[in-house]
């Protein structure tokens, strides 16, 4: 099946922010349903049955706040009845408050991770991954925001503490929002990568399709749980031209 691609993006990807880049939004503009929605939603449904393990983990600790996230989540897509949600693309979608995460990853385009404070950090105890831009759930799940970060280069000591400082402070009902920008050779929405393989990585200057992720930081308010979005963008070159202009691969 070919990737489903993206004709646009809703920012401007060259209005990159210094790590972290946060900037604020509502909760009502979090969920984004885009021109590649039927597709992308077609691909998580596939790697959900061939590869359930890869892209859906949940700690029995993480149990509450899953389905505090899946209960938020159901309400602001309307679901008129709480039982299952019939997609745009006419799916039907059973709503399983047993198997929360897995049930998520079926609602909406985004991937979704569940970080918990544990001592100092936040620990990542669930998560809905089915479009791993060159990580995998595998290596990251329970461990803390500085180890899940490896081995970004950029994430050093300084940038550590002020996402750590944003995962405490981000408060109910007022979302962050940021995004990235890299150039991939290939367009596949599923790229995972373990850590210790450096070759090949993707990086700002080389490839030939963009892929933008728009990641938003929310707290859940009766766990006090953190939800980490991840909404994935991929562009042709051909889209990028036409959005951005012809020089835009070179910013």
């Amino acid at each position: 099946m070919p990737t489903p691609l993206q004709s646009r993006l809703p920012y401007d990807f060259r209005d990159q922010r210094p790590l972290p880049g946060i900037r604020p939004t509502r909760v009502e503009d979090w969920l984004d349903q885009d021109d590649a929605y039927a597709g992308q939603m077609a691909e998580r449904d596939r790697l959900l049955r061939i590869n359930r393990d890869s892209v859906v983990v949940m700690d029995a600790s993480a149990t509450s706040a899953a389905i505090e996230l899946l209960d938020m989540i159901v309400a602001l897509l309307g679901a008129s009845q709480q039982d299952r949600y019939r997609r745009p693309d006419g799916i039907e979608v059973p709503i399983d408050h047993t198997d929360p995460m897995a049930t998520l990853a079926r609602l909406v385009q985004e991937d979704l991770c569940i970080l918990q404070k544990r001592g100092d950090e936040h620990v990542l105890t669930a998560a809905t991954l089915c479009f791993p831009a060159s990580w995998t759930l595998a290596e990251k799940f329970l461990k803390p925001l500085v180890r899940i970060h490896v081995p970004i280069e950029r994430y050093d000591v300084n940038v550590a503490k002020r996402v750590q400082r944003l995962f405490d402070g981000v408060q109910p009902g007022r979302p962050l929002w940021r995004f990235n920008a890299l150039w991939y050779d290939q367009p596949d929405l599923h790229q995972p990568r373990l850590e210790r393989d450096k070759q090949d990585r993707p990086s700002s200057r080389t490839g030939r399709y963009l892929r933008s992720e728009r990641q938003i930081v929310l707290r859940l308010p009766q766990s006090d749980a953190v939800v980490f979005s991840i909404h994935t963008y991929v562009l042709s070159p051909e889209s990028v031209t036409a959005q951005f202009g012809a020089q835009a691969a070179s910013v």
